[in-house]
């Protein structure tokens, strides 16, 4: 009876490990920008998750408005917009994003709704409440 009770129980723990894996890795994958504008590739390394620019409508493909302007020249396709984030039980935080039409980066977080279908991107400046919301869409 011991024996059952404690194959219960470490099964109870590795499907919970499993299940909250699996959770915290549905950011990942292609979404379309709010503005439709360009495609960011969701990834992961190590434990945090990034997103790339995977595909972009702008005519320019550089960083033009970057602020070092040693990075002006940097092509837009391939560049790292999000950085660092990390998955709390209910979304991803301690992040990063990088507005290449603006040149400036935000702290911000990003939240799963509509069954996984769009993406909360909330880009602050210090607290959340002083920040602005867009949606993004799964491609």
């Amino acid at each position: 009876m011991l024996k059952y009770i404690l194959k219960t129980i470490c099964l109870s723990f590795i499907s919970f490990f499993a299940f909250s894996q699996n959770h915290s890795d549905q950011i990942l994958g292609e979404w379309l920008s709010e503005p439709k504008d360009g495609k960011i590739l969701i990834f992961k390394q190590g434990d945090k998750y990034f997103g790339k620019i995977s595909w972009s409508k702008r005519v320019s493909p550089k960083d033009e408005k970057n602020p070092d302007p040693a990075l002006r020249s940097k092509e837009l396709l391939g560049l790292v917009i999000l950085k660092n984030f990390k998955f709390n039980g209910e979304h991803w935080e301690s992040g990063t994003i990088y507005d290449p039409h603006s040149g400036k980066t935000y702290d911000c977080t990003l939240k799963l709704r509509n069954q996984n279908k769009t993406l909360d991107i909330r880009g602050f400046v210090g607290v959340s409440l002083f920040g602005r919301t867009s949606t993004w869409t799964r491609s």
